[in-house]
């Protein structure tokens, strides 16, 4: 009887120990969390980043390393957005963060929580010139973007309204980093290239039920061209009243990435906004950017028709691999480890590895076997410089009266 109950105490023994390595052996999926607008003047955008991101998510999954994204919504605003980061920093224990879209939230959340509880933070959209010094982040290289910065796409939009050959230019700017980086930049080139800007009125974050005052403000000046510099929540009311007003019968309408929308076109009758062009960040072609497409329009029925969906792609793959690259070399899965492994996933030297699950799959199994590892991005060669930002180019855009409503004109390198 005592030799029976021996052997059945060895038996459920080994198998408790079997169970033990097996619960070891299944790696539990690394935390990201992902500051996007769910509401707000930049919702429409955060739809399309939602899906960006899960594709990534399930690519990395198939490809051999699983993550895990925890949605937070930033309201397209400070506050909010800061008690979203810190509830993703200290109840999820993300190890990175990926936002925010707008440069009016993602700096307050890297002086806030990013930076000073040392979690990388990858902003896929906020474009102002002012992150790439942000003095928080001085000497702790914290702060992220796979999107270029204002001071290139500035440079292109006054470009563009010269060579439409406006002469005169009003701005109707965001009144945040972004709005203001944005205007100061597209100020420089614009008048570079020989023109003038006549006025510039900013308006509040929080859309506004009319702004009827501030256009009647704007137009005292008789632009040749208004710039609609800010996002949909508000420059569809403005635009609406814009029209009503009659102002298009003398001043024509430029816009920018914040405004590149597919449903203010709808909503405010794509014949009135067709031909207007605009600037936005811009993709590489290549084997990333055809990968992208092709397997976005296979899992949701079309392209992804707004900006920054490919950086949002880009940025949850970079801080994936990272992630994977740290706990490949036996390091603590924690923010100041896998911010050290961004630029070594991202940047040359190291084999180029493309998106995509093939792609992916291959990255994986090179940082298992330690090798170098260079991510080329869909948004184009993500390579982050000292400052953590990238160079991409920038497309000029059109509107249309077909959906999906855009149209890319032509892209200009830097």
């Amino acid at each position: 009887m005592k030799r029976t109950l021996t052997i059945v105490l060895v038996v459920v023994l080994a198998f408790s120990v079997v169970l033990i390595s097996c619960k070891k052996e299944e790696a539990k999926p690394v935390k990201i969390g992902m500051l996007i607008p769910l509401t707000g003047p930049l919702a429409e955008f955060g739809k399309g980043f939602r899906l960006a991101g899960d594709l990534a998510a399930e690519q990395m999954a198939a490809a051999g390393f699983p993550i895990e994204l925890k949605y937070a919504d930033t309201e397209t605003a400070a506050i909010p957005g800061v008690e979203a980061a810190r509830t993703l920093a200290d109840v999820e224990k993300v190890v990175v963060i990926i936002g925010a879209a707008a440069s009016g939230v993602t700096i307050p959340v890297a002086e806030s929580v990013s930076i000073p509880k040392q979690i990388p933070q990858i902003s896929n959209a906020s474009t102002s010139p002012l992150i790439s010094y942000l003095p928080a982040d001085e000497g702790k290289d914290f702060l992220f973007r796979t999107a270029p910065s204002d001071a290139l796409q500035g440079v292109v939009l006054g470009q563009v309204a010269a060579d439409e050959g406006y002469k005169t230019a009003a701005v109707f700017y965001v009144n945040n980093p972004y709005g203001q980086g944005l205007l100061d930049e597209f100020t420089k080139s614009f008048e570079k290239a020989g023109g003038k800007v006549v006025a510039s009125t900013p308006h509040d974050e929080k859309p506004a039920p009319t702004y009827v005052t501030e256009l009647r403000k704007l137009m005292q000046s008789k632009p040749d061209v208004m710039l609609a510099l800010g996002y949909p929540g508000q420059a569809t009311v403005y635009l609406k009243e814009f029209f009503e007003a009659g102002y298009n019968k003398t001043t024509a309408l430029l816009f920018c990435d914040g405004t590149k929308s597919v449903e203010m076109p709808a909503a405010l009758g794509p014949q009135n906004l067709a031909g207007y062009l605009g600037t936005a960040a811009g993709s590489v072609s290549g084997t990333s950017l055809t990968n992208f497409q092709n397997d976005y329009k296979a899992k949701y029925g079309d392209l992804p028709p707004l900006p920054y969906m490919d950086t949002l792609y880009d940025a949850v793959v970079i801080a994936g691999l990272a992630a994977a690259a740290a706990e490949y070399a036996k390091k603590p899965l924690d923010g100041v480890n896998v911010r050290d492994m961004l630029r070594k996933v991202a940047n040359p030297p190291g084999e180029v590895v493309n998106a995509g699950v093939d792609g992916l799959k291959k990255a994986i199994q090179l940082l298992k076997e330690g090798k170098d590892i260079n991510y080329e991005g869909v948004a184009g060669s993500q390579d982050f410089d000292k400052n953590g930002d990238v160079v991409t180019p920038i497309d000029v855009w059109a509107y249309t009266e077909e959906e999906p409503y855009i149209k890319t004109i032509r892209s200009v390198s830097p």
